[in-house]
């Protein structure tokens, strides 16, 4: 995303006004689709755990998330000791 300091620029026309407001709305919805993509493929599913996977896998899968979940909870813990003060 670019920033554009046009602060600067007197406009003297409704038309410049006018073609200077065309020309930042494509820029958003330039934007606004780049961001709609990086968006929905952060969402997006794992195809890593399936019906088609081995069941090694699918446990590794469960485990990583249960590692994630368990020192979530340990983060938690020790933030709310350290501010309960």
């Amino acid at each position: 995303m670019s920033q554009n300091n046009s602060s600067d620029t007197i406009y003297t026309k409704l038309e410049q006004i006018q073609l200077r407001k065309a020309m930042i709305q494509k820029e958003i919805q330039k934007d606004d689709h780049k961001i709609k993509g990086h968006w929905n493929s952060l969402f997006a599913k794992s195809r890593q755990i399936t019906k088609s996977t081995s069941p090694t896998k699918r446990f590794g899968g469960l485990m990583t998330t249960g590692a994630g979940l368990l020192d979530a909870i340990i983060l938690g813990w020790k933030l709310y000791r350290k501010f309960k003060k």
